[in-house]
């Protein structure tokens, strides 16, 4: 069959919805960087005139013609070996969002997709198509669905207001002020239209999302959202990290096996958990700093950036200030924590680490008759107001900047102990810290909880253990665990999603 009558055929059966969701995942807002092939030009008529146009005049031809493009770049796209270009990304990314929308081309070449993933030195778990859809971009679809057409409307109202922001703008006076949503596909494509055009604006990103809140929130809660969601609810979903559907994240656990009773329990505990979480997961065992600079590097590779989240767990034996490697030689924690953050790949994403050493020799010790013999070190232990509003700062736009960000910035470091203070270890299963903290992660999935609610929660589960020294005075002391948070949005833990358990169901 002609090439062309495919293409026909196949925008034909794409039901409206379905369009203004596909345009608006192929027009992902994060430019990859490095890439080949990418000169920096502006995408601002590729990416919002269609979606202006669609809303102007009530029809998607401009949006099938974008689609249609797409396609012929694809068919025509020759793989080049060893360099990622932007249209091995675009590629992807189309690929993905049409997987997720259930309306893959059947003339799409699946074989270039495999090469292309080649190019990226992707392994058999981050081929899974789930990867390559971008999370933030995921979260506003629902906040989509989340809102009747004129709730949308209105957010649209609200925008053509702010005259400074909007001053100059060509595609904002093609859809003008008054606009009509309730055709099928024409609120999506409202909706996307805003949120490209304060991306692009650099109002909001995947984390800074206060602009957007702040539309939304000028709704009428009763006309603008679907049964059984609030202004609240939609509000509440923009304010926790986006990691949807999986992976959860890429899990990397560096272990210090020599001298260290229980080592190996402490892997596999992490490692469950993880995968449990649905993270993608690297190990290295008897870490050395040469180890510690080449998965610096590994991590930089284009392929990390489609990952939603980072998290590291760090064990071996430390003092104040430094952790003991495999081959005696130590580093220092804070160039550790200070290195990692600073990875492009992971910038605007949560990163967690679980520091888990002891930082000193001193002891909360406890004494009395009724402590000796208790402690689960032994090999028994199993697992508002408008008024006061008014009289605070008026912050304007003029004065807020989303553009530079400081490295440590969604960044949180989890500490087994607090400075200058043991952390302590079971004879067989290694360390308590990660033996608690895996048991309450895993209590804790489909409970919608928070990283930070587990941490709390883990920080009262081990300081009530007693704990004694595994030297001849026998001591019996509590263990203080803390975190340091640098987050901006909040990380909830996700329902289990295994990619043998998980169940998809395409996007109407």
């Amino acid at each position: 069959m002609d090439e062309v009558i495919q293409v026909t055929q196949w925008l034909s059966s794409i039901t409206p919805r379905k369009k203004a969701k596909l345009f608006f995942f192929t027009t992902h807002a994060d430019a990859p960087s490095p890439m080949v092939g990418s000169n920096d030009v502006d995408t601002h008529e590729e990416t919002q005139l269609p979606l202006a146009t669609t809303v102007a005049l009530h029809n998607f031809k401009n949006i099938d013609e974008f689609l249609k493009k797409k396609v012929n770049t694809f068919s025509c796209y020759n793989v080049i070996e060893n360099e990622i270009t932007k249209t091995d990304y675009e590629y992807l990314r189309f690929y993905s969002a049409c997987k997720y929308l259930d309306v893959v081309p059947p003339f799409l070449d699946l074989e270039k997709i495999s090469a292309i993933q080649n190019k990226f030195e992707m392994t058999d778990e981050e081929r899974d198509y789930r990867l390559l859809l971008d999370s933030a971009d995921l979260v506003l679809e629902k906040v989509c669905d989340s809102l009747k057409p004129a709730g949308v409307s209105q957010m649209w109202t609200a925008l053509r207001k702010d005259r400074n922001l909007i001053r100059g703008v060509k595609t904002i006076d093609i859809i003008g002020f008054f606009v009509d949503p309730n055709p099928t596909g024409i609120k999506e494509c409202l909706f996307f239209f805003i949120v490209r055009f304060l991306q692009k604006a650099d109002k909001i990103n995947r984390v800074n999302t206060n602009r957007l809140e702040r539309l939304i929130a000028q709704c009428d809660e009763s006309s603008s959202c679907e049964e059984g969601k609030t202004i609240d609810f939609i509000i509440d979903s923009l304010r926790f990290y986006p990691t949807e559907l999986y992976p959860f994240g890429f899990c990397l656990i560096m272990c210090v096996i020599e001298g260290r009773d229980g080592a190996m329990q402490e892997i596999e505990k992490t490692m469950e958990i993880s995968r449990h979480l649905g993270m993608i997961t690297h190990t290295e065992k008897n870490p050395t700093k040469e180890t510690i600079e080449l998965v610096k590097k590994e991590l930089m590779k284009p392929k990390y950036q489609f990952y939603s989240s980072f998290t590291c767990w760090f064990m071996s034996h430390g003092d104040s200030n430094s952790m003991v490697l495999a081959d005696g030689e130590t580093i220092e924690r804070e160039w550790f924590l200070t290195s990692f953050p600073d990875i492009s790949t992971f910038q605007l994403k949560p990163k967690v680490f679980f520091m888990v050493s002891c930082r000193g020799a001193n002891k909360f010790s406890l004494k009395g008759d009724e402590f000796e013999g208790q402690s689960a070190t032994c090999d028994y232990y199993d697992i508002g107001s408008a008024l006061i509003r008014n009289r605070m700062l008026d912050i304007t736009d003029s004065v807020r900047d989303i553009s530079y960000v400081q490295p440590m910035m969604d960044t949180l470091v989890a500490y087994s102990t607090i400075l200058d203070h043991l952390s302590g270890r079971a004879n067989t299963h290694g360390s308590i810290y990660v033996d608690r903290a895996c048991v309450l992660m895993s209590e804790n999935i489909s409970r919608g909880r928070s990283l930070t609610e587990i941490l709390e929660h883990l920080s009262q589960d081990l300081h009530e253990i007693l704990q004694e020294t595994m030297d001849e005075d026998r001591i019996v002391y509590k263990q203080a665990c803390h975190y340091d948070s640098f987050f901006r949005k909040t990380l909830k833990l996700p329902y289990t999603r295994h990619p043998k358990e998980d169940v998809h169901s395409a996007p109407q």
